[in-house]
């Protein structure tokens, strides 16, 4: 099955641009494969505004998402896997969701439903 996530992250923005509000992003800027202005960077995060009045050519994949802004007056072009996202919500009130580092990751071995017809309970915290 295809990984929630970047499903999930569309539709936040949506909602946040739908009601007006501006959609930040923090992301896990450690990833390998992000490419973000690392003058911003702190404690191997960063939060980026994805406005549509402040990006480009905004693009949300499903495993990646790429847009150009400026930065100090500088122009980028910005990517980041969705893997990285670690929350979307809105700069004005901070309603989004946050995600776990895990979430874009296939679930680990062993932890598969079982089929045995037996009650399986799972202690959520």
């Amino acid at each position: 099955m295809t990984p929630s996530q970047p499903y999930l992250v569309r539709a936040i923005y949506e909602w946040i641009v739908d009601n007006e509000l501006t959609p930040y992003v923090l992301v896990n800027a450690e990833n390998d494969a992000s490419h973000v202005p690392q003058q911003f960077v702190e404690n191997g995060k960063i939060v980026l505004n994805l406005g549509p009045v402040a990006v480009n050519d905004l693009e949300m994949a499903n495993d990646y998402i790429a847009f150009n802004a400026r930065f100090s007056g500088k122009a980028m072009n910005v990517s980041f896997p969705v893997s990285s996202v670690l929350a979307i919500y809105a700069k004005e009130n901070g309603q989004g969701m946050v995600f776990n580092e895990s979430d874009g990751e296939s679930p680990p071995p062993g932890s598969e439903p079982d089929n045995s017809g037996r009650p399986n309970l799972k202690l959520v915290k």
